[in-house]
């Protein structure tokens, strides 16, 4: 199968030569960040016509690149399939060639379901995938469904076929969740965070992007404001600057493999909203070439709590100052954590999620 046959190729668009859209390539190279737009919105009870993409493309492309070391590849916009299903095949064949180059993929666009292909498409080339979603919902439809973005989720972690290592769902709201789909979620000892607790500092939430392969990102999940930035759109969410700093923390995550943004609402007339995904798009970008340029090895400050009678070990890494919880030598065998679950620690109170991470 040729992907390009699939594929409307990006729309020359002029720029000035110090601004991103100068310095875009236009097919997959290795190391590389590739862009894919994406219109099929069938996921979600939309259609499949092909999608206005050029508003974000525009605002996108106009941002600095400021020297940026890492090439940005632009591949243009994925045709929707006849049906919906053929949509996600094609574009599990198109993440595949990039995770071939060792490539980021970053696909735009199409409702939220398509990151089941994501989580697919990662999975053929690597098992225990640690899976972080921005999400006001938890969404657990009948896993016999047709594929949805209802119950994709249960689709991902009921599947034998797919190796799920651990789960991260952030900004979830009480008021637009059943108890019962909480509930679930924390008593498989995934992390779950609400809305009111990734407010205003991105400490909290940073660990659960530190080591995500695979990080969704669901426009419901960003407060609306002139008018709906999302196809199913919310009064409340993360605000402008907070999902714009999110967007640079999931892409200094140390193992990104994959992302997806989904359910952005392109019929919005406001040039504010497609400007808002831009940046969104651009800070994604600069978090993930940012890693790129840090060095390998890593020092570490030990540090040892006692609470209780019991010792317990926290790390920090010193050229990031990120902190992780456990005694292992290996740091991929310890948790990560922030500075206050360490604050809390000398308090003598040790957090859940930290208890049962000991108990594993």
């Amino acid at each position: 199968m040729n992907i390009e046959d699939f594929i409307i190729p990006a729309p020359e668009i002029k720029t000035e030569n110090w601004q991103l859209g100068h310095f875009i390539k236009r097919e997959i190279i290795e190391n590389s960040i590739v862009l894919l737009f994406v219109s099929d919105f069938r996921g979600a009870k939309g259609s499949g016509e092909s999608q206005d993409f050029r508003r974000v493309r525009k605002q996108l492309y106009k941002l600095s690149h400021l020297q940026l070391e890492t090439t940005v590849c632009d591949l243009g916009d994925l045709i929707s399939g006849k049906t919906i299903e053929d949509t996600h095949y094609v574009l599990q064949e198109f993440l595949s060639l990039c995770h071939y180059k060792n490539a980021v993929p970053v696909i735009i666009g199409g409702s939220n379901d398509l990151a089941f292909s994501l989580f697919s498409a990662l999975n053929f080339h690597q098992k225990n995938i640690s899976y972080t979603q921005i999400n006001s919902k938890i969404e657990l439809g009948n896993v016999a469904d047709t594929l949805s973005e209802k119950n994709f989720l249960t689709k991902i972690l009921s599947s034998k076929n797919l190796s799920v290592e651990n789960y991260h769902h952030l900004a979830y709201q009480k008021h637009l969740n059943p108890l019962e789909s909480v509930d679930l979620i924390k008593d498989v000892d995934f992390d779950i965070i609400r809305l009111a607790e990734m407010m205003n500092v991105t400490e909290k939430a940073e660990p659960f992007f530190r080591k995500a392969d695979l990080v969704t990102v669901n426009c419901d999940a960003i407060e609306s404001f002139a008018e709906s930035f999302s196809i199913h759109p919310q009064v409340n969410g993360l605000n402008r600057r907070e999902i714009c700093a999110y967007m640079q923390e999931i892409g200094l995550g140390e193992n990104l493999r994959s992302v997806g943004i989904f359910n952005f609402n392109f019929d919005a007339e406001n040039v504010l909203n497609h400007q808002l995904l831009a940046q969104m798009i651009w800070y994604l970008i600069l978090g993930i070439d940012l890693q790129n340029s840090h060095p390998k090895e890593r020092f570490y400050e030990t540090f040892h709590v006692l609470v209780k009678d019991e010792n317990y070990t926290f790390k920090r890494d010193t050229f990031k100052n990120l902190w992780y919880f456990g005694s292992d030598d290996k740091i991929e065998n310890c948790l990560p954590c922030s500075h206050l679950d360490y604050e809390a620690a000398k308090k003598e109170n040790l957090t859940q999620r930290l208890l049962n991470f000991l108990n594993k």
